[in-house]
């Protein structure tokens, strides 16, 4: 009764943001529903693209650097990633800590989740690995697992996809979530060239469009819309002013769109802006994070600049 009880909660919420984001005078959905086990997949698929740099750089980084980052966590941490998906990245990770108290990754993506935690777990038979279902950017429970210190994982540049005052406010909260003496080690996108940028987001194969167009699919499925996906454009470009990434779907023509007894009006190009990927600098970030309570200690980057991962630590 309780997981019903939460899965139909969720849904609401799902609800309730699709019509407050689509009544919008830009119209607007939240990237965090973008995550599906279709959705999830097709991100794994996105990673592996040979336009998409950030994966394969912050998996260099962290081969190169991993004794170190795992150095800066300490012995006996309960590491705690955030948006865990497929658990490649904090192999790296988990292969140089010392005596880790327990592992818990978080996801929203509850069956993605369970299935590469019980790999993990098998491949990790002394760890104790404890998946907790939630949304990150809403207050949720730790297990009850005794550690010396909590280190939160936040890797991938997902702190990108968050407004700056959103962002600042999953700061401060895992900031919160540690404790003082706690960490945060993340990765960050740092900014570039455009003609390094927009073809990591307009891949030739047109993956990323299928990864966009998916959140429509899962909008039909779960909550009765009756979207037509193909009548949507993927678009994705580089704001300057902004140093960010913004990624769109365009209406391909003018047209209506029903969910529930709601109707949305499209006009031909008109947009819904799905998603922000913010590049940052290392002391840009630095500065911000130390306003949220996180005083940077290390930073590991690329021979390229591309790409960091940084150490935090949470300050009383």
């Amino acid at each position: 009764m309780t997981s019903t009880c939460a899965a139909r909660r969720t849904r609401d919420q799902f609800r309730a943001d699709v019509l407050a984001g689509l009544s919008r005078p830009q119209k607007r959905l939240p990237s965090k529903y973008f995550y599906d086990a279709a959705g999830s997949q097709l991100f794994d698929r996105i990673t592996e693209l040979p336009e998409y740099y950030p994966t394969r750089t912050e998996l260099a980084v962290m081969r190169e650097h991993a004794a170190a980052m795992a150095a800066r966590c300490g012995p006996r941490c309960l590491l705690v990633e955030l948006g865990a998906g497929s658990l490649v990245k904090v192999r790296l990770l988990l292969d140089e800590l010392v005596a880790p108290a327990g592992y818990v990754p978080v996801d929203v993506s509850g069956e993605h989740l369970r299935g590469a935690a019980r790999e993990l777990a098998a491949d990790y038979p002394g760890l104790g690995v404890h998946p907790v279902v939630a949304d990150f950017t809403r207050p949720f429970e730790l297990p009850p697992v005794p550690a010396a210190r909590r280190v939160v994982y936040f890797p991938g540049s997902t702190i990108g996809n968050f407004d700056p005052a959103e962002a600042d406010d999953l700061l401060g909260r895992v900031a919160r979530l540690v404790g003082p003496g706690g960490g945060l080690l993340l990765g960050i996108d740092l900014r570039k060239d455009t003609a390094v940028l927009e073809p990591a987001y307009n891949d030739a194969r047109g993956v990323t469009a299928a990864f966009n167009r998916n959140l429509l699919v899962r909008i039909n499925r779960e909550l009765g819309a009756d979207f037509d996906p193909a009548a949507f454009r993927h678009r994705a470009f580089y704001n300057h002013e902004r140093s960010r990434i913004e990624m769109h779907l365009v209406s391909a023509a003018e047209q209506r769109v029903q969910m529930g007894g709601a109707t949305f009006v499209f006009r031909a190009g008109e947009s819904i802006h799905t998603e922000n990927s913010y590049k940052y600098a290392p002391a840009e970030f630095a500065q911000r994070a130390a306003a949220c309570g996180l005083r940077a200690d290390a930073t590991w980057t690329d021979a390229n600049g591309f790409f960091a991962v940084m150490h935090l630590t949470a300050v009383p």
